[in-house]
């Protein structure tokens, strides 16, 4: 089972519908928070044709609309703030804090935990799970101004995690809008 993981669209519709269109032979999406606008839920659902996986994120505020779009789709599962899931025989945690998605991983109850929210790329073992930040597909780090780290572009990434090799091929989204492996 070949798997789309994305996180942190933040509204990027024209990265995200580049996403989609390379997404279109594999078995399951799973999105690990930060959609932002309810309108986003039409653009996965009518981009990806398979079962569709959503965490809410910390921008995710207006969960009432979010909800009432995906309720309009069958594929479409919304998990809350925690999905856990089988999933081609791989044991899946989901959440969209990297804090608690670093816990999860040190459980050793999970084959893959999949988090987002700092935007970074990240596809590690530890221990005996599989850990994955997709990156951001908005390619974008907001900055925080009480740390003294300033704002900066990123590139917009994605994962495709193929359950029967358990390989994690790492993409990123090009100028013209292309999906091109960066990792492994």
């Amino acid at each position: 089972m070949r798997i789309v993981i994305l996180s942190d669209i933040h509204d990027n519709v024209w990265k995200l519908a580049a996403v989609l269109n390379s997404a279109q032979t594999a078995d399951a999406l799973i999105c690990c928070g930060d959609l932002c606008s309810p309108f986003i839920i039409d653009r996965l659902a009518e981009g990806f044709p398979g079962p569709i996986y959503v965490v809410f994120g910390n921008n995710d505020a207006d969960l009432f609309r979010i909800t009432t779009n995906a309720k309009r789709y069958d594929h479409v599962h919304l998990a809350g703030e925690f999905l856990e899931r089988d999933l081609g025989g791989k044991r899946f945690a989901v959440h969209h804090f990297n804090n608690v998605a670093l816990a999860l991983a040190g459980s050793g109850r999970y084959d893959v935990v999949c988090f987002g929210h700092n935007h970074v790329f990240q596809v590690e073992m530890r221990v005996s799970t599989l850990l994955i930040n997709p990156g951001s597909i908005m390619g974008y780090h907001p900055g925080n101004k009480a740390r003294n780290v300033p704002p900066k572009n990123l590139p917009s990434t994605f994962v495709v995690y193929d359950t029967e090799s358990g390989a994690a091929e790492g993409f990123q989204v090009t100028a013209d809008n292309q999906g091109v492996l960066i990792y492994p």
